[in-house]
């Protein structure tokens, strides 16, 4: 058995307020670790800074490395853990913005960096698409990582499982009127790959935006493992801030997979319209 320990994040970034924002993940990552043994803590898609800057993603964006990751590298460190979560990153050119999703170490380094390449509406306009899907070959298992809308793309979770993820973390800003998508897709994709998904959604509002939580992990028969889809405002029944945590096996993925043949029967060379631009 390769067992380990998931928590998944569901939290509410103060806009445009990064430095808040990071002693809020810092009091989380300390909340979840202080409480049990965790290897992996997920938190959502531009957690650090809120979704609609729009061109104030400028003065927020960071290198990577730089003095965000480095905190949140240092607290993995505190905690012999590994911290995802998603942040806007620059390169050395200042106006190259990425919509970025990172992964930090127990040992207080940085483990993989993936740029969203699905780009939604008024994202287009402050980044630019990644063109890479990395897989992090890891002490704890291989992760892979997508954001957001890349969970719409069965393309992306399938060239992730192709090259060797067992656990895909998807890093979320899902809005709240298409929830039942998001549970959607969260499930189709670990179902289709034999994979772990675990996916961290954020919650409240930025200017115009509602997001609406329901984070979860599901296992490679798309059985749900933890969630927070319980947790709501009992006057409103918006989604509220929380974490959930979740022991997973990661020997059932090659289980799975021997069992179903869902990658082992695939016919690629039939396939070739998938890969023509429309």
């Amino acid at each position: 058995m390769r067992e380990i320990t998931v928590a998944i994040v569901q939290m509410k970034p103060r806009f445009g307020e990064p430095e808040e924002n990071l002693v809020k993940m810092s009091e989380m990552i300390a909340k979840i670790a202080s409480q049990q043994r965790v290897d992996l803590i997920v938190f959502p898609e531009l957690i650090t800074s809120g979704n609609e800057l729009g061109v104030r993603f400028t003065e927020v964006a960071q290198r990577i490395p730089g003095p965000t990751v480095n905190l949140i590298a240092q607290r993995a460190n505190d905690y012999g853990i590994y911290v995802a979560f998603g942040m806007a990153s620059k390169e050395k050119v200042e106006s190259v913005l990425y919509n970025s999703a990172i992964i930090v170490g127990p040992d207080g380094d940085l483990v993989e960096v993936y740029n969203k390449v699905h780009l939604r509406g008024e994202e287009r306009m402050a980044f630019r698409e990644g063109y890479k899907i990395p897989v992090a070959d890891t002490d704890i298992g291989s992760i892979g990582l997508m954001i957001g809308y890349d969970l719409a793309y069965p393309e992306v979770a399938r060239s992730l499982a192709l090259e060797g993820a067992e656990l895909v973390c998807v890093l979320a800003n899902w809005e709240a009127a298409d929830i039942d998508e998001w549970k959607t897709y969260l499930r189709a994709r670990a179902y289709e790959n034999s994979i772990f998904v675990v996916g961290a959604n954020r919650v409240g509002e930025d200017v115009t935006l509602n997001f609406g939580g329901e984070s979860m992990v599901v296992g490679p028969r798309g059985e749900i493992h933890a969630s927070l889809a319980d947790e709501t405002d009992a006057d409103t029944g918006a989604p509220l801030e929380g974490f959930a945590v979740a022991r997973i096996d990661l020997d059932d993925v090659r289980k799975n997979r021997e069992e179903f043949q869902f990658i082992q029967t695939r016919q690629p060379a039939v396939y070739r319209s998938i890969v023509k631009k429309y």
